[in-house]
């Protein structure tokens, strides 16, 4: 049984795109002095940056971590992409390109290759951590007290009940990345200032509860 083969809508415009860019950025590093086969390299060197990029962004979103430096790269991969684009619309004199865009040019080799490599061999940034929530303290048992039957004397005492046990409430767990993270904090204040941080400002800086700050003050040994 034979299968229909059915284009897709979104590969072939990316295909067109893809095209299109790649010959605005060929045509930018031609006219910029760059001849023969490194004018076909400049737009693979772009497109490589920008989806090396976008691949560590989506890494370190699945892992929860910060992404600012990958969306720099993805950033600065797009504008030279999108620039060459405008720059052939008609508004760049491609037989007279500007002195500036042809150092832009020459030097983008090297931002390329800085940029990949930070992107492959960066360590991944401090997650986003997440408090565990307190648990809640434990109910207090409750007592069954007998009612005074109709036909004993008036007199009689009812029975003494045990005083009632003192429940605190337990501590929250603090997991290890988040106190490794408040020590960080607290030496860069003292550092800075020379005097260890006190509770309410280690509370201000991590954005916690103050359950979770005690706890974690108290690990600590602050003030």
């Amino acid at each position: 049984m034979s299968r229909t083969i059915r284009p897709d809508a979104v590969l072939v415009q990316a295909v067109i795109a893809g095209a299109l860019s790649f010959a605005h950025l060929h045509d930018i590093a031609a006219a910029a002095g760059q001849d023969g086969w490194k004018a076909w390299a400049y737009p693979i060197s772009v497109d490589l940056l920008l989806v090396a990029a976008w691949h560590r962004i989506r890494t370190l979103r699945a892992d929860h971590h910060a992404a600012r430096a990958a969306w720099s790269w993805f950033g600065t991969a797009l504008i030279a992409s999108l620039g060459a684009n405008i720059a052939t619309a008609g508004l760049l004199d491609l037989n007279a390109v500007p002195i500036w865009l042809r150092i832009l040019v020459a030097g983008w080799p090297a931002l390329a290759f800085l940029g990949g490599t930070l992107l492959v061999h960066s360590p991944t940034e401090a997650p986003s951590i997440v408090p565990d929530a307190p648990q809640p303290a434990e109910e207090l048992p409750t007592q069954e007290v007998e009612l005074q039957r109709d036909d004993e004397p008036a007199t009689a005492h009812a029975p003494e009940l045990p005083p009632a046990p003192v429940v605190t409430a337990s501590a929250p767990s603090v997991p290890p990345a988040l106190l490794a993270h408040a020590q960080k904090i607290a030496d860069a204040h003292e550092a800075t200032t020379g005097d260890p941080i006190d509770r309410e400002a280690l509370r201000a800086r991590l954005g916690l509860p103050a359950p979770m700050a005690d706890a974690i003050a108290t690990q600590l040994q602050l003030a």
